[in-house]
């Protein structure tokens, strides 16, 4: 059994410790907002937060994850941030097919933890690799000054 740290209760899971953290979050606990896109780690469908830093948990072993706080997009919906960028998007009119928003909006929430007053650079390089089938990307970098400005950060 392996005990992680995730949306700030202590769960135990009987998986392999190899196993991708989104497999163990999917497959074994339920928590399907993650989502399942390449499995290589390009499109950025997976992200979660690992210690509060966006990864892709298609290739990351939940071995790596004992220990450490993780926050899926369901544990993000319950925080203020969240709620905030989730507010931003929906403002903006981001969503279109909604595969990829789980992913862009954990990758935004992690850019707003980290710095509350983004550039346009520190942006682009946040989102940079989370692929929108869709193509709202301009939508998407909109949300996140309005997220920024919301949460009484940005320009």
């Amino acid at each position: 059994m392996i005990s992680l740290m995730i949306n700030g209760k202590e769960t135990r899971v009987d998986a392999d410790p190899n196993t991708p953290l989104l497999w163990v979050l999917r497959d074994h606990l339920q928590l399907t907002g993650t989502k399942y896109g390449c499995g290589i780690a390009q499109c950025g469908s997976c992200t979660v937060h690992l210690d509060g830093r966006a990864v892709r948990s298609c290739v990351t072993q939940v071995s790596t994850a004992i220990g450490k706080q993780i926050t899926t997009i369901e544990g993000l919906a319950e925080s203020t941030l969240g709620k905030t960028v989730q507010s931003a998007w929906q403002e903006v009119d981001v969503p279109q097919c909604g595969y990829c928003q789980s992913g862009q909006i954990m990758a935004a929430a992690a850019l707003l933890k980290e710095h509350p007053h983004p550039s346009e650079a520190q942006i682009t390089a946040a989102m940079d690799g989370i692929l929108c089938r869709c193509g709202t990307y301009n939508r998407v970098r909109s949300a996140i000054q309005k997220a920024a400005a919301q949460q009484g950060g940005g320009k």
